[in-house]
C-alpha cells in the first residue's frame, strides 16, 4: 500500500486520518496542502475518482471570498488549484484509489 494524505494540520478530519493510519501501522505520506497543493496530474486522478464536487469545500471562507458559486466550471477548476485551501480535506490516495473526508470503512477495504 501506498499511502498519502493530503491535509491540513488545522483539520480535525485529516488527525482522525492519520491516527487511523498509524493505529494499524499502516505507513503514510502527509503532505500539508495549504502550503503544497495538489499537482495537477495527482488533481486529475483524484478528481477522476471522487468527482470535483466531492473535492470542494463550498463550506470555506476562501469559497465565498472567490467567488466560487458564481463563476464557469473552467474557472472553478483553475481556482481550486490555484488556492488549496479550497480543498476539501483530508484527501487520501492510495495508487489510483481515492477518497475525500473520513472513510475509514474504504480504507479498510484497501487493506
Amino acid at each position: 500500500m501506498n499511502i498519502q494524505i493530503f491535509g491540513s494540520s488545522k483539520c480535525f478530519d485529516t488527525k482522525k486520518a492519520q491516527r487511523w493510519f498509524k493505529e494499524r501501522r499502516i505507513k503514510f505520506q502527509y503532505v500539508d496542502l495549504p502550503a503544497k497543493g495538489l499537482s495537477p496530474r495527482e488533481y486529475q486522478a483524484v478528481k477522476q475518482k471522487v468527482g470535483f464536487e466531492a473535492l470542494v469545500n463550498e463550506k470555506s471562507r476562501a469559497y465565498e471570498n472567490l467567488y466560487m458559486a458564481y463563476i464557469t466550471p473552467q474557472a472553478r477548476e483553475e481556482k481550486l488549484l490555484e488556492h488549496p485551501e479550497l480543498f476539501r480535506t483530508p484527501i487520501v490516495r492510495n495508487g489510483k484509489d481515492a477518497t475525500v473526508g473520513f472513510c475509514p470503512e474504504i480504507w479498510e477495504k484497501w487493506e
